[in-house]
C-alpha cells in the first residue's frame, strides 16, 4: 500500500496491519511514487520467490 505523505514522498506500507502494534510496517519511503511502484513489484515477487523456494526445499 502506497500513501503520501506531507513532505511530498510516497512510503510503502505493508499490507497486513502488525498484530503487536497493530500499525501497518514501513517498507520503504521514496521521492517519485513510480520507485514506490517498483519497489512493491520486488517485494511481491520475493514474497512468491521464496514460497516456492521454500515448498522446493521440503
Amino acid at each position: 500500500m502506497i500513501r503520501k505523505l506531507k513532505g511530498g514522498k510516497y512510503r510503502l506500507y505493508s499490507r497486513k496491519k502488525d498484530e503487536k502494534i497493530g500499525k501497518r510496517r514501513n517498507l520503504e519511503a521514496s521521492d517519485i511514487r513510480e520507485a514506490a511502484e517498483k519497489h512493491e513489484r520486488e517485494v511481491q515477487y520475493f514474497k512468491r520467490a521464496l514460497r516456492g523456494w521454500r515448498a522446493r526445499r521440503g
